[in-house]
């Protein structure tokens, strides 16, 4: 497999499933897997499209139509495991973007209690997420074509319904793939802002 793990150097704080866009595990998510190893976490990003990666929107496309919902679904518990595996006892947090968002609250949804804390990165899902004792943060674009308004107000709705903690917060200025330092659509000052926001967020759920 071409899944990407990292890990500190020091005692691990917890473990974080990382969840990419349908760009593939480009240098981008490893980095941020990097990224957050420095900060003491295990990382561990699954591959769901099988070492390919897109760099246009069309390719992108194909990149995603390609996905078999069973194998990616199956390919994703896996890494679960695994990662739980490496984190010892800790629980599970998760960051999730745009696809990788919508795959994460499908696991959240399917395993309520194997992920403490979950970051989303401009992307929904549709669901009753009864079970769920997770804590939510979510970072979304001020102008995004591929979410629409009512579907996060709706995500958020329903999941401050069931979980104690929940910050969806929406960038000026911004597009989907805003956090992304490899494309067009990239912010840096809202990058920053929501990075911040992350790392506190998983301080408080060191996973």
């Amino acid at each position: 497999m071409s899944d990407y793990l990292a890990k500190p150097k020091s005692t691990p704080r917890g473990g974080v499933l990382v969840l990419h866009a349908w760009w593939g595990l480009n240098d981008f998510f490893k980095n941020l897997c990097d990224k957050l190893a420095g900060e003491g976490y295990i990382a561990l990003a699954p591959d769901l499209c099988e070492g390919k990666v897109a760099k246009t929107i069309g390719e992108a496309e194909k990149l995603r139509k390609a996905i078999k919902r069973d194998e990616a679904s199956a390919h994703i518990l896996k890494a679960l495991k695994e990662l739980k595996s490496e984190a010892g006892k800790n629980p599970i947090n998760g960051i999730g973007f745009s696809m990788g968002a919508y795959w994460l609250l499908s696991l959240v949804e399917e395993k309520p209690k194997d992920i403490s804390a979950v970051v989303l990165f401009y992307g929904t899902r549709g669901g009753e997420y009864k079970n769920v004792k997770s804590s939510f943060l979510g970072h979304f674009a001020e102008s995004d074509e591929y979410v629409s308004d009512s579907g996060k107000k709706k995500l958020e709705k329903t999941i401050k319904a069931v979980s104690k903690e929940v910050a969806f917060f929406t960038y000026p200025n911004t597009h989907h793939w805003f956090f992304e330092n490899n494309r067009p659509e990239f912010n840096p000052q809202a990058a920053d802002l929501a990075w911040e926001r992350t790392t506190e967020f998983l301080g408080k759920h060191p996973g």
